[in-house]
């Protein structure tokens, strides 16, 4: 039985031993620096745990310090487990500079540590090999290390590149490549590292001998199609860097006319570019080493006629590279068809292609100008038939839209138009507008276009314009009729057809045509009709029919928006002044200025005082002028009050004007009408007296305390006074921040009020002086001139605010006494 204890030394709690043990440590007790001693005790306890031999090692050297046998047992125990030991001792060899035995301390190292510490020691190896010019050494070594950590390949290869072994770098790199598990460490993406082995393999065609570059670029061309140019290019630098030109030159060829992008295309010819020009500059260079010959001379120009065929050619590459893009690009097929203009053939064989390959469904652009241009181009050579076998297939293309179709029969008909058959051209359009075998919707997605091009208003457009010219007035208003049957037509083919009635003196057949189109159509897009209609039907007739066209106006006015009301108004009250009753005209007026938008209740509300001030008087226009300044806004109503006491001024009513004036003040605010205010001023100077003139001012300040109090516009205001535009009623007082915006406004309203009251003038406190009746001239003169003692005194500031209005500055107009007046008291 194995007895386990603890030594009972108060200083080291932690030593354990066995039973065994014990005659080992009272030896060492006795003997603690005999190094005998301890070795005996250590050859003992070989047996026993790592751990327990090393504390016993430690214990040893901590008394012996400097024993070589305890030192060196120790360290041969712990350093197959100690990395450190090895590091310190590789460094310590590293510095020495003894590289065999270094590299072999190393191998060393790696066999006694676990494979788990092997990391420790591979960074230290690395560095050393890489320190050394032994290129084959340390690739033996690399090659080792990436079976241990295979992801740190890139520097591996950094090492070749470095060490200029790019053959066994390209393999390397080609293998991380075709490896999706690989994950870099320098964070590159599979594209670049992709990217790193074409140059390498394309710059180094001599070295890298391994590989077959042509396949593994072109692989990659398929792998990243968004990068084609740059792959495409180091593709043709490789033969470049080869030899093989003719190669190279084929490489860029397949390069332009394959590559989708704009972006590709660039980058690969302006390489081709260069390319010629270098050989082009290498070719002079060696011609003028060497001196010329013919063959030189030859060579060089075919050179040179190679560079310009490729330059001229630009334009053309572009072009494909785009239509590759989308071929069914309807506007690059146009170009590439100017790009050959002066060769024929070309054009038509890109004609050719362009029709075959639009599909007109994919299409983008007007798919049907193909065929237009098509044809145009044979009947610009003359080749009419050609032009109108190309047109007549056009008619049987399935397009998407049935306007594309329609344009094609209208072309049909400008050829023979422009070249004088007129009949040819009405059957042709009469044709597309025959009703086909099956009908279908214009609308209708799912028949083709032929079923539907019979209601299509371009063609029927067309075809009535040729009728009027060239058909009869039969066939002609046949047309027009199968148009509004089929729903077609447009406001401007209705007034076209009624008038080309009118024009054949059919004017109720005209009339009919407009009633036809009204039906068609709902506001506002009736509005032309029917103020073509009116206007005729009243140059028609004029008031002979005048209950009808009472009807008509009555009919067009029945939901007519605002917005187009006021032509139809004032043309009805028109007819009503020319031909019916003066109180019908003003009772459209006054319609009117109910129904227009209040925009143009204004300009309504002039006329119709203008009209009936002519035919009624002007006094009959009050009641005008009270219900304008009802309905109207503020600013237009201020102006109505301003006209309306003019008038009244005119007809002598003071009293009227002057209580007009009252009340148009209350929506005038001093501080922005001042206008109004003058002209109230020069009106009680001409008319009134000081009691009139005080009430007028008392009648200001009221208003301006009114508006004083509107919170709003006193914020307004007193930002606008403050100077601050942007600022806010707390910025109008400073020290005052924590006050609320709403209080500070409420102070300001009480303090300009308080003002207001003290401005008021003070009620006069004696009796009204009166004049005696038996006052002779002079005496009423004299008492004009005296100083009245209850004269109220304004200040100056006061008299600036009252816009300059003393009552001494009031001129008294005097005039004669007709002597009548006096009777009898003249001759006393």
């Amino acid at each position: 039985m194995v007895v386990m204890a603890r030594l009972s030394r108060p200083e080291r709690p932690d030593l354990v031993f066995e039973e065994e043990d014990l005659p080992y440590e009272e030896e060492i007790m006795r003997n603690q620096f005999s190094v005998k001693c301890w070795l005996r005790y250590i050859e003992f306890k070989q047996g026993a745990p790592k751990p327990r031999l090393n504390q016993l090692y430690e214990r040893a050297l901590k008394l012996l310090p400097c024993s070589y046998k305890l030192w060196y047992r120790y360290l041969k125990a712990r350093r197959a487990q100690m990395p450190r030991l090895w590091l310190d001792y590789c460094q310590f060899l590293m510095d020495q500079g003894r590289v065999t035995h270094t590299r072999r301390t190393f191998d060393r190292a790696l066999r006694a540590l676990p494979i788990t510490q092997h990391s420790r020691i591979w960074p230290l190896y690395l560095r050393f090999l890489r320190s050394h010019p032994l290129p084959e050494t340390a690739v033996r070594g690399y090659r080792r290390f990436l079976k241990l950590s295979p992801e740190s390949a890139e520097e591996y290869i950094e090492y070749l590149k470095s060490s200029d072994r790019l053959d066994e770098a390209a393999q390397r790199l080609a293998t991380v490549v075709n490896d999706e598990r690989f994950v870099s460490k320098a964070g590159k993406s599979n594209y670049q590292l992709w990217h790193e082995l074409c140059d390498l393999i394309s710059q180094n065609p001599d070295k890298v001998q391994s590989l077959n570059v042509d396949a593994i670029i072109r692989g990659g061309l398929t792998r990243f199609t968004d990068q084609l140019g740059k792959l495409w290019c180091s593709l043709a630098d490789y033969y470049i860097r080869s030899g093989h030109f003719e190669k190279a030159r084929d490489v860029y060829e397949e390069a332009i006319r394959t590559v989708m992008t704009v972006r590709d295309f660039t980058q690969v010819f302006d390489s081709y570019a260069q390319f010629e020009e270098s050989m082009i500059a290498a070719k002079m260079e060696t011609a003028s080493e060497l001196g010329r010959e013919e063959e030189d001379d030859v060579d060089l120009e075919l050179r040179l006629a190679r560079f310009e065929q490729l330059i001229s050619r630009r334009p053309l590459l572009l072009n494909s590279v785009l239509l590759r893009q989308n071929p069914h690009h309807v506007h690059e097929w146009h170009k590439r068809v100017a790009l050959h203009q002066g060769r024929p053939r070309e054009i038509i064989n890109t004609y050719t292609e362009a029709v075959q390959t639009v599909d007109p469904f994919k299409a983008t652009g007007k798919p049907h100008t193909l065929w237009v241009a098509f044809a145009k181009f044979y009947e610009d050579n003359g080749q009419l038939d050609d032009a109108r076998v190309i047109l007549e297939k056009a008619t049987k293309v399935n397009f998407k839209q049935v306007d594309d179709l329609a344009s094609v029969w209208c072309q049909c008909g400008e050829l023979e138009l422009r070249h004088e058959n007129y009949d040819e051209a009405l059957r042709l359009l009469r044709k597309a507008t025959a009703l086909p075998a099956r009908r279908a919707e214009y609308f209708d997605g799912s028949e083709p276009v032929q079923n539907r091009v019979y209601k299509s208003l371009k063609v029927w457009s067309m075809l009535a314009d040729l009728e009027e010219s060239l058909g009869t007035f039969q066939s002609t208003k046949a047309v027009y009729d199968r148009i509004l049957d089929l729903r077609i037509a447009t406001p401007q083919i209705v007034i076209n057809y009624a008038m080309f009635l009118e024009e054949h003196k059919y004017f109720e057949e005209s009339f009919k045509a407009y009633e036809r189109g009204i039906s068609l159509f709902k506001w506002p897009n009736v509005s032309d009709i029917w103020s073509t209609y009116l206007t005729k039907f009243i140059a028609r007739y004029g008031g002979r029919k005048l209950e009808r066209a009472r009807d008509l106006f009555e009919q067009a006015l029945d939901g007519c928006p605002p917005k187009y009301a006021k032509t139809l108004y004032l043309l009805y009250a028109q007819l009503e002044e020319e031909w019916g009753l003066a109180r019908h005209a003003m009772a459209v007026y006054e319609r009117a200025t109910r129904a227009v938008e209040p925009a143009q209740q204004y300009d309504m509300f002039n006329i119709y005082i203008k009209r009936a001030a002519e035919i009624y008087g002007v006094t009959h226009t009050r009641g005008i002028y009270q219900k304008a300044i009802e309905v109207l806004s503020d600013e237009h109503a201020r102006e109505m009050c301003l006209r309306f006491a003019d008038m009244e001024c005119k007809l002598g009513e003071i009293d009227r004007a002057r209580a007009i004036y009252s009340f148009c003040s209350q929506i005038c605010d001093p501080r922005t009408t001042g206008a109004f205010w003058q002209t109230w001023k020069d009106f009680e100077v001409r008319h009134g007296n000081e009691d009139t003139i005080k009430e007028m001012l008392r009648i200001r300040r009221s208003v301006q305390a009114t508006y004083n109090t509107q919170v709003n516009f006193m914020a307004s205001q007193m930002l606008k006074v403050s100077g601050s535009a942007t600022g806010t009623v707390s910025d109008l007082a400073p020290g005052q921040s924590g006050m609320d915006d709403m209080k500070l406004l409420e102070q300001r309203a009480e303090q300009l009020a308080a003002e207001a009251e003290r401005d008021q003038p003070l009620r006069a406190q004696s009796k009204i002086l009166f004049v005696r009746s038996d006052a002779s001239r002079e005496e009423l003169a004299e008492l004009a001139q005296q100083v009245n003692p209850e004269e109220i005194q304004l200040g100056e500031d006061e008299d600036e605010d009252e816009m300059d209005l003393e009552p001494n500055e009031v001129r008294l107009e005097q005039q004669s006494v007709p002597a009548a007046v006096f009777g009898s008291l003249k001759e006393d």
